[in-house]
């Protein structure tokens, strides 16, 4: 090879290598770049600033000087200077695929690959971008060095203080949102770069309130008044109510669920649900009216909440928390809690959904594309429209999905007519198709992102042309939205109810959430509520969690002013709840849980303090959510070291109150493990006032008995066999302790081990409490009948005592034949006589007696029917028959006619076992000393000695006598 050809391809190996440098420094220097461009745009308006701050003397001297205008100028630049030190995004929902979005992009970031891009290359791009996140040295080397990072700190710092001046230097000069902004960020500081100052917060708003009377600023003295946070001011239920009356009436959406949540409780005033309908009303209209102010649908509704306890596999944790037993094991929390504990992340996820997809699996790129389309693993039921769970967010990217819908669409179809409403001509779509697989659904989102311009151009021809493609495979989200477009005429000249309603239909058939409340609203507008009840009662049922619920809200409203007294409370307790759920799910301005959770999860210390005061607001606003988190996170009763030597930190009663007020809240909006929490508190004294044990435990054992009676928690359950047990809270009853395990394993299959050592402990000790001369223990060697609980007993009791008493005059009263007698004289001087008389005076006599031998054998009937009741549940044949002796723990008794002895069994079986073991061992001492001797006796086999009486080696005497030995 020449020399001229080996200088230019060396020429060409460095201009690569420079190519790539340069991509790699220019990728990592862009935030540099970024913040020097944020602070150039910065720069001019702070000189000016200067400027104007240097001449203050003339400022108020001259009468000229427009100080409105000076106050406008430093608020717009410090709420400028505050958009760039907030513009990043939660750590949490960080994404390492993610590439970032510039607004020119340059032809290097052309020429490079795109680390979301598809193929291996994409692949190997992604896994190094991983790789630079795992390990040191790709973080030592890549990461900004120590003072490049306490630089920037102080850049952020130095723009904190910036906007805390100018917010200050505007609010002098009277601009009132200057003032308003100053208590805002005060209270919730937008960075850790800004000081947490909530007097300052509550002086500032107080003095804007009284100045304009603004909503906002009423709804947050409320909350100080109502809490008492920080100890800023005391708490004042009476003041709160007032200023968030004031709030609400202002059309502040907060203070209008925080006002329906009181007269719904009785927090600070008296329980109205008129009212609580009233002002949950007036949250929910603002709702919907946002709602609908979106594309054709409505706004993508927000992302559902997330309850901590949930990713801990419930409050007591997985198997014990009635969160994760039974069906609610596959509710979307719990599960990511579990992927979580097995060191699952999302990006895992994505890399193993875009891996298969890049293998032309269309299955995993359809379920790829739903997952950049909602922004979640995973999605809420009731189809598209009824949005996606915020346990699983991450990154939306509609480009994203619309690239893997395409990609499983075109398999189909493979291009598109220039006039979308003729695409069924010939040669737009693929022929001999007989499964189309994942391309009807498919098209329904592609068609759904052209109908509401999500990361395409707003095309509503393209949309009904994708709409009408899966509507050939009946797809269901086709004809429902294809339905919408023919009911709203979104295509000129294609608009008719009657085809409509034809498509609506199809996709209701087909059990689409979103199709019932389609057909709801028309039957409600047409004043036919009737059929519309029933739709949108279909549309909750399959998972629709807004529209349904407001217009069946808006019915049972309707119904409550009509009805009569007695129908009123049901509706309007229904009118509550609905409205409720609406107004706290349409939280697209102010969703505080979204923001609490992502401060929470950013890991520091001022992030956790935000997340704990949004909590805390939402909590106050009636969010059973937050009022779950809150408590969750403030809960002192989670560590078995509490209050030992180990933890000897004595805990806050003020924190352990707060928790407590948090819990019983929860449980009034049917938590049930809240309320197995409260109980736990009354038992262990926390955040209760002083009184005396008993009677604290009285009260826990009565929210135990609240919380065993929903039949849901076993714990419960548990709890309350426990106090039976040990006659603490209740009086000592072995029958009911036995019962309480009973249905603690009945309720909850894992609660299998702690039941069976608790039913061995109470059988021993009732078996000692039998042997000191106690009365009614347990049978330790037959079936304990009682199987009623305590409502039942208690029930049961006087009708037994009533029917005694009855029974007892029935048969030893000696006035009975005198008042025989006595009737018979009144009866023989009652009237005159006549002919037939004297028969007709039998047969009345005759009758009145059958009728009381009737009514007789009716009482004798309710005795019989307890006694028998009593013995049917003896003699039932379940699962847990009578002849088991653990009852509750092994199974398989009484599947035979005959009666066997499950302990005497059992303690045979045992000592079968120990026999058997004692024989093996014997065995084993014998093998060992035979095979000793055959060792020595190969030991000796080079010479005979002199054994005497002992048989040689080779005699087979010796074996006899190694037996006999």
């Amino acid at each position: 090879m020449s020399p001229r050809k080996n200088a230019s391809s060396r020429r060409a190996t460095w201009l690569a290598f420079g190519l790539v440098a340069l991509a790699a420094f220019s990728a990592s220097a862009q935030p540099q770049t970024d913040s020097i461009e944020n602070t150039q745009l910065e720069s001019e308006p702070s000189v000016q600033q200067n400027a104007q701050v240097s001449n203050d003397a003339i400022v108020y001297s001259e009468p000229e000087f427009d100080q409105g205008a000076e106050a406008t100028r430093a608020y717009k630049s410090a709420l400028f200077t505050l958009s760039n030190l907030t513009a990043h995004p939660p750590s949490h929902t960080h994404n390492v695929f993610s590439q970032p979005t510039t607004t020119t992009p340059s032809l290097l970031s052309a020429l490079l690959p795109n680390p979301q891009g598809q193929g291996p290359l994409g692949s190997a791009i992604r896994i190094v971008l991983k790789l630079r996140q795992q390990f040191f040295l790709f973080r030592l080397f890549s990461g900004p060095s120590g003072s490049a990072a306490r630089r920037r700190d102080e850049e952020m710092r130095g723009k904190a203080i910036k906007v805390a001046d100018l917010l200050q230097h505007s609010a002098e000069l009277g601009n009132l949102d200057a003032l308003f902004t100053i208590g805002y960020i005060s209270l919730f500081p937008p960075s850790s770069h800004f000081p947490s100052d909530p007097k300052l917060a509550y002086d500032s708003l107080l003095h804007h309130a009284a100045l304009t009377g603004n909503a906002s600023s009423q709804a947050l003295l409320a909350f100080f008044h109502a809490t008492g946070y920080a100890d800023v001011v005391p708490i004042d239920q009476a003041q709160a109510l007032l200023y968030y009356t004031f709030a609400a009436q202002g059309g502040h959406k907060g203070a209008q669920m925080a006002l329906g949540y009181r007269y719904w409780s009785g927090i600070g005033t008296v329980e109205d649900c008129g009212r609580a309908v009233e002002w949950y009303e007036a949250a929910a209209d603002e709702a919907m009216s946002m709602f609908l102010s979106g594309p054709p649908g409505g706004q993508t509704l927000p992302q559902t909440a997330t309850r901590l306890s949930d990713l801990d596999g419930g409050v007591f944790g997985p198997g014990a928390s009635v969160a994760s037993t039974g069906t609610n094991v596959v509710r979307p929390a719990v599960k990511a809690g579990l992927a979580q504990t097995a060191g699952e992340t999302w990006d895992d996820v994505l890399e193993y959904y875009i891996f298969n997809a890049d293998r032309g699996e269309t299955d995993f790129a359809y379920k790829l594309g739903k997952i950049y389309y909602q922004g979640s693993i995973y999605s809420s039921a009731g189809g598209i429209g009824s949005g996606s769970e915020g346990v699983g967010r991450v990154p939306q990217d509609f480009h994203q999905a619309q690239s893997y819908f395409l990609q499983i669409a075109r398999q189909v179809w493979p291009r598109d007519p220039p006039n979308p409403l003729q695409h069924n001509a010939s040669g737009y779509k693929a022929e001999n198709i007989k499964q189309a697989g994942y391309a009807p659904r498919s098209a329904a989102y592609l068609g759904r992102m052209y109908l509401r311009g999500e990361g395409v151009k707003q095309d509503y021809a393209m949309a009904m042309m994708w709409f009408e493609r899966g509507a050939e495979f009946d797809e269901r989200e086709c004809h429902n939205l294809l339905g919408v477009m023919w009911r709203d005429g979104l295509v000129p000249g294609r608009q008719d109810m009657k085809t409509a309603l034809l498509h609506i239909t199809k996709a209701a058939g087909q059990e689409l959430a979103e199709a019932h409340v389609n057909l709801g609203k028309y039957n409600y507008y047409r004043g036919e509520f009737k059929p519309a009840v029933m739709h949108f009662e279909v549309a909750v049922r399959l998972g629709s969690t807004f529209e349904a619920h407001f217009y069946l809200a808006k019915i049972h409203t309707l119904n409550m002013r009509i009805a009569n007294e007695g129908f009123a409370a049901g509706f309007c307790a229904s009118a509550v709840s609905f409205f409720k759920l609406v107004a706290e799910r349409g939280v697209w301005d102010d969703d505080l849980l979204a923001d609490a959770e992502a401060a929470w999860y950013s890991g520091t210390e001022r992030g956790k303090e935000i997340a704990i005061l949004k909590w805390w607001v939402a909590a106050e606003r009636g969010s059973e959510m937050a009022q779950n988190n809150l408590a969750y996170v403030l809960d002192q009763d989670r560590s078995m070291l509490r209050l030992t030597r180990f933890a000897p930190i004595e805990a806050s009663n003020d924190t352990a109150l707060l928790a407590l007020t948090q819990w019983t809240r929860s449980a009034a909006q049917r938590n049930t493990d809240a309320l197995v929490k409260v109980g736990d508190y009354y038992y262990h004294g926390l955040g209760v006032p002083d009184e005396p044990e008993a009677l604290r435990w009285a009260k826990a054992a009565k929210y135990y008995q609240s919380a065993a009676d929903t039949q849901l928690s076993a714990l419960a359950m548990w709890n309350l066999g426990w106090m039976y047990e040990n006659g603490i809270g209740v009086p000592q009853d072995f029958h009911l302790a036995k019962r309480h395990y009973d249905m603690a394993v009945e309720t909850n299959s894992e609660a299998y081990l702690p039941v069976l050592l608790s039913l061995v402990k109470l059988y021993a000790r009732s078996f000692w409490y039998t042997l000191q001369g106690g009365k009614d223990g347990l049978n330790l060697w037959k079936y304990d009948a009682d199987k009623m609980s305590v409502a039942e007993r208690a029930r049961l009791k006087p009708e037994i005592d009533s029917v005694s008493k009855d029974t007892s005059q029935k048969d030893g009263d000696p006035q009975t034949a005198p008042n025989k007698e006595k009737t018979v004289e009144e009866v023989e001087d009652d009237g005159k006589w006549y002919i037939g008389k004297a028969s007709e005076d039998f047969r009345r006599r005759r009758q009145g007696e059958a009728a009381r031998t009737a009514a007789a054998e009716e009482e004798d009937d309710l005795f019989q029917w307890a006694q028998e009741r009593r013995n049917a549940e003896n003699e039932r044949n379940t699962d847990f028959g009578p002849e088991d002796y653990f009852e509750a723990a092994i199974r398989g008794g009484h599947q035979r006619e005959e009666e066997v002895d499950e302990l005497m069994e059992t303690m045979l079986l045992v000592a079968l076992c120990a026999l058997v073991a004692v024989l093996i061992y014997v065995r084993t001492r014998i093998v060992r000393r035979t095979r000793g001797q055959e060792q020595e006796q190969q030991q000796d086999q080079g010479g005979q000695r002199d054994l005497g009486v002992f048989p040689p080696p080779g005699d087979p005497a010796r074996q006899e006598w190694n037996i006999v030995h």
